[in-house]
């Protein structure tokens, strides 16, 4: 298995992207820790990972806030003993809106947890990585950030951040054996599907026009980043840190 004897830590993994990824690495042998402020939905996780004879515990979690972001690595280490994986995947996504329409605290809030929580994840994970001798950390950005549409200003930017931030970190971190990368995902089949669209819109039309953007002519699944972010956490891909890998069906070649 890819990830045996591992302890991984997924932020936002009470649905979609986040849980295909929890639900994956713990079937190939990771110990998980499921972070998320979805109570119901993270419970949900945890319950199908042990059903399938997986271990995995939640961890009610804000991203944007240190403190649970420090608990969250203190469970997870007196838990299981240590940290080698982080994938930070938690995001929120924003209704197309021009930047003179943007109320302040909305910017923030998208900043606070596509970027900030980022941040505070790798902070508090890098000294318990640090002390197993190395560790992954998985970012999620988005495509939205590279093929850029119109009215996402304070979305796109915050996934920018994110792309940035990883390639800092990858140099930094380096020294330590501990690798960085994000992924770039296109519109994914997930709950935060319809966050992204105008009050009211039709959730089925808004599909066909977004998948006309896509050149493989489809929405990705929870699941196909799920294996993207699988790959860059195990050891296959260990010389490889700094990139930002697109699931994307060639939309960011537009």
């Amino acid at each position: 298995m890819r990830l045996s004897e591992k302890v991984a830590v997924v932020t936002g993994a009470s649905s979609g992207i986040g849980r295909a990824s929890a639900i994956l690495f713990a079937k190939e042998g990771a110990k998980v820790v499921v972070a998320d402020i979805n109570d119901e939905g993270g419970e949900e996780t945890v319950s199908r990972i042990k059903g399938a004879g997986s271990d995995a515990i939640f961890v009610h979690t804000d991203v944007s806030r240190a403190d649970e972001i420090r608990q969250l690595v203190k469970t997870t280490v007196d838990t299981f003993g240590r940290l080698d994986v982080l994938f930070n995947n938690a995001g929120i996504p924003q209704r197309p809106t021009p930047i003179h329409a943007i109320e302040e605290a909305d910017w923030d809030r998208i900043y606070s947890i596509n970027a900030k929580g980022v941040f505070l994840g790798t902070k508090y994970a890098v000294p318990e990585m640090r002390k197993a001798g190395g560790g992954a950390i998985i970012n999620t950005a988005s495509v939205a950030a590279i093929a850029i549409r119109t009215n996402q200003a304070a979305y796109a930017s915050s996934k920018g951040a994110v792309i940035v931030l990883t390639k800092a970190l990858a140099l930094e971190l380096a020294r330590y054996n501990i690798r960085v990368n994000c992924i770039a995902p296109v519109a994914a089949e997930t709950p935060m599907l319809a966050g992204f669209l105008p009050e009211g819109a039709d959730l089925e039309n808004a599909r066909t026009e977004i998948i006309k953007g896509v050149p493989l002519g489809r929405l990705a699944q929870a699941e196909d980043v799920a294996y993207a972010a699988l790959f860059l956490a195990s050891d296959e891909a260990s010389m490889i840190s700094g990139v930002t890998l697109g699931v994307d069906g060639a939309r960011g070649l537009h």
